[in-house]
């Protein structure tokens, strides 16, 4: 029993044009044919496929299924083809990205439907690491490209183009001390116990942003707002971080102007690996791509 691609073609084109000499049309080949390949692969299947009783062949339901199976092996056929192609193009098959939390994630979701799209056999792996672990990732060749929090002095073989600003709020539980001014004065935070975000093994790695006496590290944004809800402390966090936090209707933020803070993004890739075909299409995409306005948040 050795079906062919051909016969499957035959197959599927007659389930779907519904004869012969339609499905021949089709494929460009002598209706003959087309029915020989069929009958042929009635005979090495042991089964009638079409009914040929009346005027036009109708699917039998053991045929009914075969064309289902039929349809699955050629789309494999399509993908195996489309990947040769895309090595053949010298697109790589396999990409890593490695995204700071700050990115807005509502914005992945759309560069990465056009990317698969564009280029549906590539492999994706994505990260989410931390401020400057996304740049050891990229440093170290764990992640091809990546969305970096502010620049990375640590890691000069890396090449980078900004991308935008994300605005950090001031934020807080609505049983803390703090939910209750009108407007908060730095003064006023050392009082309280402020939480950063830190990446692994590096508590430090944010000492810019340190304001308060007493400060907790912790290496996950909705974490640190689960312990912002239950007034462990105070935090500087992103609108969509906050917007998406299953916390968000426990928090409250603050008016603070003389604490505005941004978050300023870069896309960056390894300068002496570079980028292949892929990766360069989504790199573009990326940096043509503006983050969206911040999300409105009421206080509290």
């Amino acid at each position: 029993m050795t079906p062919t691609l051909e016969q499957l073609s035959a197959l599927v084109a007659t389930a779907d044009t519904g004869s012969f000499s339609a499905a021949a049309r089709r494929l460009g080949k002598a209706q003959s044919l087309i029915s020989t390949h069929v009958a042929n692969l009635e005979l090495d299947l042991g089964l009638t496929l079409f009914d040929r009783s009346a005027r036009l062949p109708v699917l039998t339901p053991g045929g009914t299924r075969m064309v289902a199976e039929a349809r699955s092996v050629l789309a494999q056929r399509e993908r195996f083809l489309g990947v040769a192609r895309h090595l053949e193009a010298h697109i790589e098959p396999r990409l890593s990205l490695a995204i700071d939390e700050f990115y807005p994630e509502h914005l992945i979701g759309g560069l990465m439907q056009g990317f698969a799209r564009q280029f549906p056999s590539v492999e994706i792996e994505m990260h989410f690491p931390l401020l400057e672990d996304v740049g050891r990732m990229l440093n170290s060749g764990q992640a091809d490209l990546g969305v970096i929090c502010r620049p990375q002095p640590l890691f000069p073989a890396l090449e980078t183009r900004p991308i935008g600003r994300v605005p950090l709020r001031l934020v807080c539980g609505q049983t803390h001390p703090l939910a209750e001014e009108k407007s908060v004065t730095p003064d006023c935070l050392k009082q309280h116990r402020q939480l950063i975000v830190a990446t692994r093994g590096q508590p430090g790695s944010r000492l810019a942003e340190r304001i308060g006496a007493d400060v907790w590290w912790v290496e996950s944004h909705f974490v640190m707002l689960e312990l912002v809800k239950h007034g462990v402390g105070w935090t500087l966090m992103s609108d969509h971080v906050i917007a998406a936090s299953p916390a968000r209707p426990s928090l409250v933020t603050l008016t603070a102007p003389a604490l505005e803070r941004w978050v300023a993004l870069e896309l960056g890739w390894h300068a002496g690996r570079g980028l292949g075909v892929a990766g360069s299409w989504l790199r573009d995409r990326f940096l043509t791509q503006p983050l969206a306005p911040p999300v409105a948040l009421e206080r509290g």
